[in-house]
């Protein structure tokens, strides 16, 4: 049975999450994400539409991108951090949407300009939570 959480825990989980892809030090970061993912969680997302387009053209209906474990969860983070966040160009916040239902939690994403402005891209998150309250399966949909 999976742990109670109260709308605060909740709200906790999404912002550790979101701090997660913004964290600049790796030993800090790879804790992290051990302690928001199990150690046999994956992490799905849904490609944007230009590779699925791109995928589609190669005959593939379908494109997936996954990383399992938390060796490829940190690569897969930290591979978001280097190109998004650490050249000073975006940050990532939630929309404050979070809800939850049993162990699964789902809330939106945006990656905005540090600058300010108009997100560059936004996403929505579908956690399914371990029975230790960490995230198991991770469903990533980008938004246009």
């Amino acid at each position: 049975m999976t742990m109670a959480m109260t709308d605060n825990d909740t709200q906790d989980l999404i912002d550790r999450y979101v701090a997660v892809w913004g964290e600049a030090d790796d030993g800090r970061r790879a804790a992290a994400v051990r302690a928001l993912w199990t150690d046999d969680a994956f992490h799905v997302l849904r490609a944007p539409q230009e590779l699925r387009q791109a995928a589609a053209a190669l005959g593939f209906d379908r494109l997936e991108l996954q990383a399992r474990g938390h060796a490829e969860l940190e690569v897969r983070v930290a591979r978001a951090y280097r190109e998004f966040v650490a050249p000073g160009t975006f940050t990532f916040r939630a929309r404050g949407d979070g809800e939850r239902l049993r162990d699964v939690v789902t809330f939106r994403w945006e990656m905005v300009p540090r600058a300010g402005g108009d997100p560059a891209g936004a996403g929505l998150e579908v956690l399914v939570l371990g029975t230790d309250g960490r995230i198991a399966r991770d469903y990533q949909f980008i938004e246009a």
